[in-house]
């Protein structure tokens, strides 16, 4: 068969192109993976001749180049590799292609699928699918910036894969995982001559840091030129189904932990981003444009962009405003801003709607506990700063929503608020209020703010007690868990199916306390209680009847004794209180290693007096990588609960709630499970 093809090449007289392949006929049998594509040797060593032969002995030249094919396969993948349909690249032109032959059948083949409407039969179909999945796409497309680098290109439901065309034997290939990808785009040229299309497409993997041990998520682009025809349009369409597949499988791939259920945002994904251009060190919205904005439109999500003007905007913002123009609501800014549209949406009376709305959070303060606190629950190595930053843009642009606790923090004026972050007293809340002054400085204002307190070290005088859990004996391993009581979610992050809507895009907010002149962090400027507290009783029913807050069914009122189910500490002497219900109080600090947003589980820490300053020194350093609860110190005590009174007795001190100064006074909270949606992933 060798012998005949040469002589028939010799009779035509034809030279061999070495064209781009300009079109495939492509399907592999159910019974070969995914991964399986086609041998490059397989190609490389066929020289088929061109289609003008066939016009001229069509009959031969097609037997002689179906014979060849057939023994070549069976020499390279085996005869008994069971292939039903072997993978045809014809170089020549798409037009002559037409009509000859689109694919090689032997005796095991079965009937090709039939096309999508508006296909013809013997075109190849790149959105084919396969046993209700997702079929391999597969063609060859030249590098941007240069028509001479030819890469070989192929598309499965998990993965993009990019080798190079070049006669040397080392051949580069890349895997994308489209679990990294964001989006990806298809595009003319600048050059109005060129009849050429491309498509782009962007993903976030982990790589290794330049300068620095570990890895985090960088930017890659990877970009191609299709030109399998002279006419643009035909190009360009050919461009955007290969990008519209490629969203269509990045869709279906998000990091996931195992344990978790997840719904999505609706797509496409309307955002207001609320930006507090003071917090932190007064660079957000910088923060913004450099490292959010690019993303964004990588991913195509329209957004609505609101700067904050004054302290508590946001919460007017999103108490009067038309949820329904909006399908997210994103943070960027500390946590004090986050706080304040939290509360607007519990004043609402549509509040049970309106708390459904997925927040999202994108790190522009200087404590940054949620942000801090979402990436850890995503898996993913420890990141901080601008790193973090593109860690949390990612998630948004994925676009997984999960359910977050939120606590009712009730105060002896009466008044009620919504905390997702952390109850403090004593240490903790000097520090974070009294840091204020070293706001400019960053996130390193903490440690500053805990060098001088630790210099005047205090003791608090007050009364503290907790309802705690009642831990569930374990069951062995497969076996379900059956009667498990509401306020205890199932899974750890379980989400109901939203069609995901998200907070409209209103005027902009302002942080928390610091608003115009506070950073948005976790810690913020002090405000008057009045402004950062709902003023509702517990819980307020409305004329029509119905509740405008959920129940706080755990909790005595704050002028009746403590129930006997709960536990009384017999200490009345602190040095600090937390409760804390993420897993990060700051980006470096990793407060409550075992918690989840939605474990239903308030973390209760509190110091006693008699520790020394090293040794509280030496908590707060070990709280960097979560490992204070292993320092022994016989001061610090941990509890999980579901609510809990503090009654301080000391006539002067602060309270923070979300690092948010509140009246001082006796205080209780109540957890209430899966209360709210947040964009995790």
């Amino acid at each position: 068969e060798r012998t005949r093809l040469s002589h028939l090449q010799k009779d035509t007289e034809m030279p061999r192109q070495d064209a781009p392949i300009s079109s495939f006929a492509q399907i592999i049998t159910p019974s070969l993976p995914d991964s399986v594509l086609p041998n490059p040797e397989l190609t490389s060593t066929l020289n088929f001749p061109p289609l003008t032969s066939l016009a001229n002995s069509q009959s031969m030249a097609l037997q002689a180049s179906l014979t060849l094919w057939k023994y070549t396969a069976e020499k390279s993948l085996g005869r008994d590799c069971g292939l039903g349909k072997l993978l045809l690249s014809v170089r020549g032109s798409h037009s002559r292609l037409r009509g000859v032959c689109t694919a090689i059948r032997t005796p095991a083949c079965g009937t090709l699928s039939p096309s999508p409407p508006g296909m013809e039969k013997d075109e190849a179909d790149p959105s084919r699918q396969r046993n209700g999945a997702v079929g391999v796409l597969y063609g060859e497309f030249t590098d941007p910036l240069d028509d001479r680098v030819r890469y070989s290109v192929s598309l499965t439901e998990s993965v993009l894969t990019v080798q190079r065309i070049c006669s040397s034997p080392g051949r580069s290939k890349v895997l994308f995982n489209l679990t990294d990808c964001v989006g990806c785009r298809a595009y003319r040229g600048p050059d109005s001559a060129d009849v050429g299309a491309y498509f782009a497409a962007y993903f976030y993997p982990f790589k290794r840091r330049w300068m620095s041990a570990g890895v985090a998520r960088q930017r890659v682009e990877q970009g191609f030129r299709v030109a399998l025809v002279q006419d643009p349009l035909a190009n360009l369409q050919e461009a955007e189904r290969w990008a519209r597949a490629i969203r269509d499988a990045s869709v279906l791939q998000a990091p996931r932990r195992e344990d978790a259920v997840y719904a999505e945002v609706r797509r496409p994904c309307r955002v207001m981003i609320l930006v507090n251009p003071h917090s932190g060190r007064g660079q957000a919205l910088q923060l913004f444009t450099g490292h959010v904005q690019g993303m964004l439109t990588e991913a195509a999500v329209p957004y609505t962009l609101v700067i904050t003007e004054h302290q508590n905007h946001a919460r007017e913002l999103v108490r009067k405003a038309d949820l329904s123009q909006c399908d997210a609501l994103v943070i960027m800014s500390g946590d004090g801003l986050l706080f304040e549209v939290i509360n607007g949406l519990m004043e609402r009376e549509d509040w049970q709607e309106a708390i459904q709305t997925p927040l999202g959070i994108l790190p522009g303060g200087s404590g940054n506990a949620l942000a801090a606190s979402v990436h850890h629950y995503s898996q993913s190595p420890p990141a901080w700063n601008e790193e973090l930053l593109l860690s949390c843009g990612f998630m948004l642009c994925k676009g997984l929503v999960g359910s977050m606790d939120l606590v009712s923090i009730h105060l002896a004026s009466r008044q009620r608020l919504f905390s997702f972050l952390s109850l403090a007293w004593g240490f903790v809340a000097d520090v974070d209020i009294e840091s204020e002054k070293y706001r400019h400085v960053g996130a390193i204002r903490f440690l500053m703010g805990t060098l001088v307190r630790l210099a005047s070290l205090r003791v608090y005088q007050g009364r503290l007690a907790y309802l705690p859990v009642k831990e569930a004996p374990k069951l062995p391993k497969g076996s379900i868990k059956s009667n498990q009581p509401p306020s205890t979610p199932q899974h750890q992050s379980l989400c109901s199916s939203l069609p995901c809507r998200l907070i409209p895009n209103t005027s902009p907010n302002r942080n928390s306390r610091h608003n115009h002149n506070s950073t948005n962090s976790n810690h913020n400027t002090l405000a008057n209680s009045s402004n950062n507290a709902i003023t509702t009783k517990r819980p307020e029913t409305q004329s029509d009847g119905k509740t405008r807050a959920p129940e706080d069914s755990l909790l005595p009122g704050l002028d009746q004794p403590i129930p006997d189910s709960w536990t009384v500490v017999k200490e009345e002497d602190f040095v600090l209180v937390l409760a804390i219900y993420q897993s990060h109080l700051a980006e470096d600090l990793w407060t409550a290693p075992g918690a989840m947003a939605d474990d239903g589980v308030i973390h209760l820490f509190y110091v006693t007096a008699g520790i020394s300053r090293p040794a509280l020194l030496r908590l707060f350093l070990a709280m960097e990588k979560g490992g204070h609860l292993a320092c022994g110190c016989p001061h610090l005590v941990y509890e999980k609960v579901k609510a809990l009174r503090l009654e301080p007795v000391s006539p002067q001190g602060m309270i923070t709630v979300d690092g948010e100064m509140v009246e001082y006074g006796p205080v209780q909270a109540q957890i209430h499970p899966g209360l709210a949606k947040f964009i995790c992933g």
